[in-house]
């Protein structure tokens, strides 16, 4: 039998050529640049911190006192040709920045800002639970645990978690939620995002621009809360109160301790109050039907029908004003 053998021609060196210069244009993936730093610091009593990083989480624990440990991991990416981005991270992990005077401790603050350039820098930190702090960071989550405070707590991208802080919470992120089990008093906005706040222990003001707002409110302090688009559901209501949700409805149980402003422009209200409870009441629904399980006593320009009410509840006392464009109103 004849075998025949086919010969394969072989390429020319021109698409040889062509071959090699297609693979070397070929776009490197980049390589991720890493480093880090461990730095322990002796302290004698209270501590006020000052975090922030422009690109990296925060995560501030309490721990022993007498001493604050701070753990940082630094990443970049090699992407611009001829970039110095490994010498000026070997630099950063060389020389820390960290600031101490006493007590007083900062901690991310360059004073040549080209520096930390495309570098990520996210931080662990164990503080005495007697610590002030103010954490800040443009891109990242933010996490603390359970320290006195104050704090002052901001993301520009990232959640905001926070365990319960004694003191006063000022806490913000431009698009991310907040989750908080408590405070001393709380000031918190979220512009895209959630807030839930557990806890609190006097004054609340909370504002979301999309994104709904739960508070528990455990002593007194005049609220003040308002989203653009999202429900609203408050708790444990001791004070003056001025709240407010451009879609979605609004839950509000407490006692008026002084004059409540409730607006919703689309959604309900549903209002709940301790049996003892004296106000006066003016409620108002464009389209929707107010139902009431209290009684409620006429004044003499007092009006009960199912779009509105007004009158005294057990002899009256502060204002309390309900007020939707579209969606029912209850009261109980």
């Amino acid at each position: 039998m004849t075998h025949t053998h086919v010969r394969r021609p072989v390429p020319p060196m021109a698409a040889l050529l062509v071959i090699a210069a297609l693979a070397l244009a070929l776009p490197v993936p980049a390589r991720a640049q890493e480093g880090a730093f461990d730095r322990t610091l002796t302290v004698t009593g209270p501590v006020d911190l000052d975090v922030q990083s422009g690109s990296g989480r925060i995560r501030v624990e309490p721990g022993a006192a007498g001493a604050v440990r701070i753990s940082a991991k630094l990443k970049a990416d090699n992407w611009l040709p001829g970039a110095d981005v490994e010498q000026r991270l070997r630099q950063i992990e060389q020389n820390p920045p960290i600031e101490q005077q006493g007590n007083v401790i900062r901690v991310g603050h360059f004073a040549d800002m080209n520096l930390p350039r495309n570098i990520s820098i996210s931080y662990d930190i164990t503080v005495p639970a007697e610590t002030k702090l103010a954490a800040s960071t443009g891109s990242g989550s933010v996490a603390v645990g359970a320290i006195a405070g104050p704090a002052t707590l901001r993301s520009g991208s990232g959640s905001v978690t926070a365990g319960k802080i004694t003191k006063a919470v000022t806490v913000a992120t431009g698009s991310g939620s907040i989750n908080l089990d408590g405070a001393g008093s709380l000031d918190a906005s979220a512009g895209s995002g959630s807030i839930h706040a557990a806890g609190v222990a006097g004054p609340v003001s909370a504002k979301a621009g999309s994104g709904s707002v739960t508070v528990t409110q455990t002593e007194k302090g005049d609220v003040s809360v308002s989203t653009g688009s999202g429900g609203i559901r408050l708790q444990g209501v001791n004070g003056a109160a001025r709240v407010s949700s451009g879609s979605g409805g609004i839950t509000i149980d407490g006692r008026p301790a002084g004059p409540w402003q409730v607006h919703v422009a689309s959604g309900g209200i549903t209002l709940a109050v301790p049996p003892d409870a004296a106000f006066d009441l003016d409620a108002h629904s464009n389209s929707g039907d107010i139902d009431s399980a209290i009684p409620v006593t006429m004044t003499v320009s007092g009006t009960i029908d199912k779009h509105r009410v007004q009158g005294k509840v057990r002899g009256g006392g502060p204002l309390v004003q309900l007020s939707a464009a579209s969606g029912n109103i209850r009261i109980r």
